[in-house]
């Protein structure tokens, strides 16, 4: 490496965001005052290639003559996690240095394409497929094919699928370069933190590129919320001001409202003849990568364009979930975690972090990371298929009100299931632990008696570092008495370390996780039931009954007059299965809600508790009051996204009335008062506004939906609105004959009416939720509502 204005000394910090121009790296450390760049030119980033060794020999003497590639070598790789329990040592593989970073995938896609179309006819016969090397060395057998059907030389032959295999593919450009340079780009400069600007635009300006108004501020990792002044006037004066507000903070972190400012300020700059003015400490700025609409677990999702600037990281608030979920400190630690730079770090997704971390420690191992997942399910019989295919064990809620409640939950249950029996793709059923192989097993799951390795495993060791952080932090957290800023920190910290453990489960089932594995997946879950019936049974014995468990979480109240003191029950439980079990919360009372499509039906005229055997209970709709007064909500309207503000306040209302008066008609009565501020048009329909995901594009749909009607209305106003998207509105005639007409969006200028017996109902939904668990469903409060002709002084909580 270079410094582009002076030299470097050992004592300096390693650098925390990269660039990537004509093929070299640019590094940026941090200074006490700034930032410097570092060029590094010899930089030659790798892919790996496995196969036959015939197979390599070939594609070595073809890659020779290819300008992308600078060099070919054979070096030793484990190729699955599998062989490092199965195999002594590591499998010869290829080496392919290429030139630039920006070429890794297009070599990749040209080997995956040449392989495919059978370039290596001249293979013998006798070459080695990756099912059989694998089953020879006595490794966990992929299923993959093993053996080739033509005749060796015929010019139709080619390795069977699976044959040839690449790794270390797609890797983004910076986590790469800081894995092969061994940079940890969670750097810090002596003496100073982060320091990060902000600037915000309103999202029809960004629509009409104006940006004539823009919100800023600027304060450092430690601050808590930024506060923002806002600069207006003409374009060219407010980038002037904008300028000069960036040079006298310099940044190390842009945090934009959308990434889209990046271009959207610098055409603007051009088109104003401001030479000068620049987000990042060079000139220029860079697109790494367009947006597109994806997938996930059956929701769709929408990731915006992403962009660099030299010196400076870039955190998009339109997408990033770690962002919004434990701020820039729990951005930062998640960068020292799994390697990837900031910028990198933040439009990555939860799965994402989980996968880098992954890498990260799967190059310690000498394993290698798979472009494309190929390790199939493991035949299974029929009676294994049914066993294997739950989840964990659910215990259905007891619908009612039910006093005098306690939570209870295992501390982070499957990363500890993980970690207690050693659970990872290599050690289930794995080679050196089959019968009649030296090894014993460690373990045996208790319902599916699949083999557990008694030799460290790999996920274990991702894991464990997480899990012990983030005790050490909760511990802090309770028992210290640290600043405002650090404790802003632990809790962002904290926060982020729960989002990538609740993912580790989820992402052995995930099919395309490079290091999942589905035998895992359900090995963990046998785990999970067994640990729940476990608890169960010791709860029971000491007195107490379940009203509700959801795996990990479970609702218990004193079944007898003297119980054991649940304390001393959850240790017993603790020590019994190798989990913390911790006493999570108080509560002086509990409604578990039932499901909508049982109330009507079974909902009863008297009784103030409907047992379960007449109502079905939702297993994530509940709402209770703690023993410190405040109020938890899970499933209902309020923890809803699309609710509107009003609703969720008056649902809070609700619940607080339900609190007070334990009488349904009470809550109806301050339900009636609501509607009737609905009716007077005395409701600001700012805190009407509905907010919904956008599945389809605006051709796709085939229902005249609100949410068609307000793609409309975003598409006459020149407003790009993508699957994945959201849009909000407010409904202002629920029944226009023209759907465009049904509502009006949040973001149009102008008072809006709206259709109040549309809110109306939405109010007698949300009070349904409250009151449903005393008996009383929609047909109920809509008939004492009628009958109630005079509003009674309870409906002001007179």
């Amino acid at each position: 490496m270079t410094r582009a204005d002076s030299d470097s000394t050992e004592s300096e910090p390693d650098p925390f965001t990269f660039e990537f121009p004509d093929g070299a790296v640019r590094a940026w450390r941090l200074t006490e005052t700034g930032a410097v760049p570092i060029v590094d030119e010899s930089y030659e980033p790798a892919v790996f290639v496995a196969g036959p060794d015939r197979a390599l020999d070939r594609l070595a003497n073809e890659l020779a003559a290819d300008p992308k590639v600078t060099e070919t070598a054979v070096v030793d790789r484990y190729t699955t996690l599998h062989d490092t329990k199965g195999r002594s040592s590591p499998e010869p593989v290829l080496r392919v240095a290429i030139e630039r970073i920006g070429e890794v995938r297009t070599l990749a896609r040209e080997l995956a394409y040449r392989t495919s179309q059978g370039s290596h006819r001249s293979f013998d016969r006798d070459a080695t497929v990756g099912g059989e090397r694998s089953a020879a060395d006595g490794s966990f057998d992929t299923g993959r094919s093993s053996g080739v059907e033509a005749t060796a030389g015929s010019p139709d032959w080619s390795p069977a699928p699976g044959t040839i295999r690449l790794f270390d593919v797609d890797l983004e450009p910076g986590f790469r370069y800081c894995l092969d340079r061994e940079v940890d780009p969670a750097a810090s400069a002596p003496n100073r933190a982060l320091r990060r600007f902000h600037i915000e635009i309103d999202e029809r300006a960004l629509a009409n590129r104006d940006v004539s108004t823009l919100r800023v501020g600027s304060g450092t990792v430690d601050d808590g919320a930024v506060e923002r002044e806002t600069i207006e006037g003409k374009p060219a004066s407010v980038l002037e001001t904008l300028s000069s507000r960036l040079e006298r903070t310099d940044p190390d972190v842009l945090v934009l409202s959308h990434a889209d400012l990046v271009p959207l300020l610098s055409e603007t700059a051009d088109a104003n003849g401001l030479d000068s003015f620049e987000l990042g400490r060079l000139a220029g700025w860079s697109r790494v990568a367009g947006e597109n609409t994806y997938a996930s677990y059956g929701q769709i999702g929408h990731s915006p364009a992403r962009y660099r600037v030299p010196g400076r990281a870039i955190v998009d608030e339109s997408n990033s979930f770690l962002w919004h979920q434990s701020g820039l400190s729990g951005l930062l630690y998640m960068v020292q975690e799994s390697g990837r730079p900031l910028q990198e770090a933040a439009w990555g997704s939860i799965g994402t972090i989980l996968t880098s971390r992954q890498i990260r420690q799967a190059r310690e191992w000498d394993v290698l990371a798979p472009w494309n997942k190929w390790e199939p399910e493991r035949f299974k019989d029929a009676r294994t298929l049914h066993e294997a295919d739950r989840g964990g064990f659910t215990f259905a809620p007891e619908v009612g009100f039910h006093e005098t409640v306690h939570e209870i939950d295992f501390a982070s249950l499957y990363p500890r299931i993980i970690c207690e029996h050693n659970v990872s793709p290599e050690t289930v059923d794995c080679a050196c632990c089959r019968p009649g192989a030296d090894g014993t097993p460690r373990d045996r799951t208790p319902g599916l008696d699949y083999r557990i390795c008694r030799r460290e495993g790999f996920l274990p060791d991702v894991l464990e570092g997480l899990l012990d952080d983030r005790a050490n932090l909760k511990r802090a957290l309770r028992e210290d008495d640290p600043s405002d800023a650090e404790r802003r920190r632990w809790r962002g910290e904290s926060g982020a370390i729960k989002w990538v453990l609740v993912s580790c489960f989820g992402y052995q089932g995930y099919r395309n996780a490079k290091f999942g594995r589905i035998e895992c997946h359900e090995a963990i879950n046998d785990y999970a039931r067994d640990i729940a019936l476990t608890a169960k049974e010791r709860l029971e014995a000491g007195g107490w009954r379940i009203v509700h468990g959801i795996v990990d979480s479970l609702w218990v109240t004193a079944a007898v007059d003297d119980p054991e003191p649940l304390k001393t029950v959850c240790a017993d439980v603790s020590a019994s299965v190798g989990i913390p079990l911790e006493h999570d919360g108080a509560y002086e009372w509990v409604c578990f809600v039932p499901r909508r499509s049982s109330i009507a039906a079974n909902a009863t005229t008297d009784e103030r508790t409907v047992p379960s055997s007449a109502l079905a209970g939702a297993l994530t709709r509940y709402f209770g009051k703690r023993e410190d007064g405040t109020y938890k909500y899970r499933g209902i309207e309020v923890r809803q996204r699309s609710t509107p503000t009003y609703v969720s306040d008056c649902q809070r209302e609700f619940i607080e009335t339900l609190d007070d008066a334990r009488d349904p008609a009470v809550v109806c009565d301050r339900l009636q008062r609501h509607i009737g501020e609905l009716e007077r048009g005395s409701v600001d329909p700012v805190d009407l506004v509905i907010t919904k995901r956008v599945s389809k594009s605006l051709g796709e749909y085939t229902q005249a939906t609100h949410t068609v009607a307000a793609l409309e209305r975003y598409d006459e106003l020149g407003v790009s609105r993508k699957p994945g998207q959201s849009v909000a509105y407010v409904v202002v005639d629920d029944g226009a004959r023209r759907t465009r007409e049904r509502v009006r969006l949040a973001l149009e200028d102008g008072g809006v009416a709206y259709d109040s017996d549309y809110y109306a109902t939405l109010l007698i939904r949300a009070a349904e939720s409250v009151v449903s668990p005393l008996g009383w469903d929609r047909a109920r409060i809509r008939r004492y509502l009628a009958d109630t002709e005079t509003t009674s002084l309870s409906a002001f909580g007179g």
